[in-house]
């Protein structure tokens, strides 16, 4: 068996010396051969056009629930879970389902399967018979179909482009994101002055569909594993969960990530409450606070291969960690601002800093994630760490709902945040701190 610490400690000691220089002009080699890739090109505007789409939603489906369907705090809670199950009931076998299929194939299917959920609710909507069970089985559909193409999306890259370009395409993956988390709120706030909130529904299903149509058009050399080389499925899952489990930063990245979403998704559940019935802000205030936010993550995602190269490629990680956990205080103590205006500010400047910090920590985690594990657990390595990470947040969002109607919306806020901070511990105490390089691999994998 492979001494994958001797591995890492080797990474180390073989990067120490590199420099800056080195790393910036390594960067920018690799920035100018993606631009000119049209492959990556054609799957980079599908994404684009896809999550443009996908924020229309995520601003619709509460904003539907809270001032049109008259949504409960638990009610609120159990949306949110509806949308998140899937991660939990079917992540684990989806990732080793994923390994065996095709994953540009298995990405268009979801797409469609997606489109068609979302395209429902104006439909529910203009027939006079949308109720809330209703926004919980389309939350519970796209839940679904965004596991296989979330799982699929995260081990494509590597078989989109090459090893040593894998942290550019993620950067510029989730630059383009956070343009879209810009862009996508802030539309959608203004066409909700204009039109009711099933109508936004439509652009999430516009967006799904355009991305199935960029898909079909990327090419690619993947080849489905053979039968012949196929484990049962139970196996097949276990060497995925054992690989994440053995790797020692994987692992800490995965207990640090896990207990982060759960407790933020606590106090996130709560945020549509907050924004529209607590302090009164409206679907524009949200939807100001999402886009201006998302600056943050914008200027996250395109500052990260230089925030590693100034600090190092491993340091990073438990720095950004901290700094998304340190905005999240603002949440819980805007309440307290004499002035709405003054709530309005806090909100946006938590959302700022927290996006920036989270897309940062991402961008790093992610790329080192793609770039230790052997191609063929690749699906099965992300399907095994979104099942923590995701998978209990659908708890958590049952939880949220209780605990607010139970003990009220701040306290239950505080509580989201406090344990977000004490899970920083993992990467925070890790041999992360001083790495330089991040490691490309494990030998003889």
């Amino acid at each position: 068996m492979i001494d994958i610490y001797q591995s890492l400690q080797e990474t180390g000691r073989v990067n120490a010396g590199t420099t800056d220089d080195a790393l910036q002009a390594d960067t920018a080699q690799h920035a100018a051969s993606l631009w000119r890739d049209r492959n990556f090109i054609t799957f980079w505007s599908g994404q684009a056009v896809s999550q443009l789409g996908a924020q229309l939603g995520q601003l619709a489906f509460p904003v539907l629930a809270v001032t049109l369907l008259g949504a409960s705090e638990f009610e609120v809670g159990a949306l949110n879970a509806a949308g998140l199950a899937a991660f939990l009931l079917i992540g684990l076998p989806a990732g080793a389902w994923v390994d065996r299929w095709l994953k540009r194939r298995t990405m268009i299917v979801a797409d469609l399967v997606r489109t068609a959920a979302m395209a429902t609710v104006p439909m529910l909507w203009w027939a006079g018979t949308l109720q809330i069970w209703h926004l919980y089985a389309v939350a519970a559909v796209v839940g679904a179909a965004t596991v296989f193409f979330d799982v699929s999306y995260q081990s494509y890259v590597p078989v989109l482009v090459d090893a040593a370009k894998v942290p550019q395409a993620n950067s510029k993956l989730e630059a383009t994101s956070q343009i879209a988390r810009i862009g996508g709120p802030a539309a959608g706030g203004a066409l909700l002055a204009i039109v009711s909130a099933p109508v936004l529904f439509i652009g999430e299903a516009m967006g799904y569909l355009l991305s199935a149509v960029f898909l079909l058009r990327t090419r690619d050399a993947e080849r489905p594993v053979p039968s012949k080389d196929r484990q049962p499925l139970a196996s097949e899952i276990n060497e995925g969960l054992v690989f994440v489990v053995r790797h020692p930063l994987i692992s800490r990245i995965v207990a640090c990530t896990g207990g982060v979403n759960f407790f933020t998704t606590i106090a996130f559940t709560l945020m549509p409450v907050l924004v529209l019935r607590e302090l009164e802000l409206g679907p524009e205030g949200m939807g100001l606070i999402m886009a201006v936010g998302a600056v943050g993550g914008l200027i996250g995602a395109v500052a990260a291969p230089r925030f590693a190269a100034r600090i190092g490629e491993g340091t990073v990680i438990p720095v950004a960690s901290m700094i998304s956990s340190v905005f999240l205080l603002l949440v819980p103590l805007c309440v307290l601002a004499p002035e709405r205006w003054m709530s309005l500010v806090m909100l946006i400047v938590s959302e700022f800093g927290f996006a920036f910090g989270v897309l940062v920590y991402n961008i790093m985690q992610l790329s080192m994630r793609q770039r230790v594990c052997p191609p063929r657990l690749l699906g099965r390595m992300n399907a095994s760490i979104r099942f923590v990470v995701w998978g209990f947040m659908p708890i958590a969002a049952l939880a949220s709902g209780l605990l607010a109607e139970n003990l009220g919306l701040v306290p239950t806020l505080w509580i989201g945040l406090a344990g977000s901070v004490v899970f920083v511990a993992p990467v925070l105490f890790s041999p992360l701190w001083g790495m330089r390089r991040l490691p490309d691999g494990v030998r003889g994998a």
